[in-house]
């Protein structure tokens, strides 16, 4: 969905890529365990569509050994094939993984990684990557890296916008080492000397503001971020708190079953929280499994970074009457990922499913509209860094909750 947003700069997301590397946080993977302990065996096609494909590139194979200069290295060659023919489906969101590339993937969903503490994601306007938001307390935020930085090369290597997983996998590394990341920040070029540590990734982070209000706020959905979400509430509501604001803005997804189980403690037992569509209409109902443990009025802020799984969250507590909401339209991501690892160890992160709220509103490329549109004044540079005084979404939320 097209946005006139000043700060909607990229239109290929959300692949929040956490470098240390949130592939979800940007992308709802729904992650069955099953197909990575009991890999697919894969097995020759005799189709004549297949036939034709091979056809195709053993001729170029017969060119390149006749013709090219150089060297050939038949595993790249064999990847570039495999990468290239996923990326003829147009899906941003299904891609290749590769054997070296798997492990990775699969740790980088569960929250605790190695690296320097960023959120990024492409910028396809400068075709560069960009920081889209630091984690508190990791070594990007210490040394002083910004929300809108766009990174130019690290340790001297040059990467565009499409170049985000290498870029990614440069920067993780082992705990103690360094990496130098050279940014641009306007027109000014910045060059810092990080050293990599173990980072929390998505920390849920509350507090209590004015007239007994609950303020929760988080970036993504890991493995542990509905329990951390449930004791960030249970210390509030021991302060007294009488309402709660959750804060979804640039919060780009993760695992979907998270933001269920955060939409179990809010939503009536056995109300219908999500239905997950498949390529053959066949839907799967998710529904809230236990009583409610949180029992007061909840306003959800929204903008046009919050995708997937978040928007899962909002949507259901919106329809349900359990959560108003505010800001301004969700990103509309509405597909679910699953990925699947193949007997050599390679894999694919593919789309699945379409899901829909419970009103059976879809929100893939269209998203949610808020309650309450409320848009940020233009004096604020940046959606990723807002001073609380210029926060409107956030004292609109205040103004109503009260």
């Amino acid at each position: 969905m097209e946005k006139d947003k000043k700060y909607r700069i990229y239109k290929t997301i959300m692949m929040l890529a956490i470098v240390i590397f949130i592939t979800f946080m940007v992308t709802s993977i729904s992650l069955y365990t099953y197909f990575t302990k009991n890999p697919i065996i894969l097995v020759s096609n005799t189709k004549s569509t297949q036939n034709d494909i091979a056809n195709k590139l053993e001729n170029y194979r017969q060119i390149i050994e006749k013709y090219y200069l150089g060297e050939i290295d038949d595993t790249k060659l064999e990847e570039g094939a495999i990468k290239g023919y996923i990326e003829g489906l147009g899906d941003p969101y299904t891609e290749y993984i590769s054997k070296e590339d798997m492990k990775d993937y699969l740790e980088d969903t569960m929250g605790n990684f190695v690296g320097i503490g960023i959120y990024m994601v492409k910028n396809t306007q400068y075709d560069r990557i960009q920081v889209l938001s630091t984690i508190k307390g990791s070594p990007a935020e210490k040394i002083g890296i910004q929300a809108g930085d766009l990174i130019i090369s690290v340790d001297g290597v040059e990467y565009k916008a499409d170049d985000m997983t290498t870029a990614s996998n440069n920067i993780k590394g082992e705990e103690g080492t360094k990496v130098i990341i050279e940014l641009l920040r306007g027109t000014q070029n910045i060059k810092y000397e990080i050293i990599r540590e173990k980072v929390k990734v998505n920390q849920v982070e509350g507090k209590v503001l004015s007239n007994n209000i609950g303020y929760i706020q988080f970036t993504s959905f890991d493995e542990t971020t509905a329990e951390d979400f449930k004791a960030k509430y249970q210390e509030l509501a021991k302060q007294g708190i009488q309402s709660l604001i959750i804060d979804l803005r640039n919060n780009g997804g993760g695992i979907v079953n998270q933001a269920l189980e955060i939409a179990d403690y809010i939503a009536t037992k056995d109300s219908v929280l999500l239905y997950e569509v498949d390529k053959n209409s066949k839907e799967t109902v998710r529904k809230a499994k236990t009583d409610p443990i949180i029992n007061m009025p909840i306003i959800i802020l929204t903008n046009e970074n919050t995708a997937s799984a978040s928007e899962i969250l909002a949507g259901a507590l919106k329809d349900l009457g359990k959560a108003k909401t505010v800001g301004t339209t969700t990103y509309g991501k509405g597909v679910i990922q699953q990925i699947l690892k193949l007997s050599d160890g390679s894999g694919i992160k593919i789309t699945i499913e379409e899901y829909q709220t419970p009103n059976k509103n879809k929100i893939n490329k269209v998203g949610i509209e808020p309650d309450e549109k409320v848009e940020l004044p233009d004096s604020v540079e940046s959606v990723f860094n807002v001073k609380e005084s210029e926060d409107t979404q956030l004292q609109k939320a205040i103004e109503m909750i009260k």
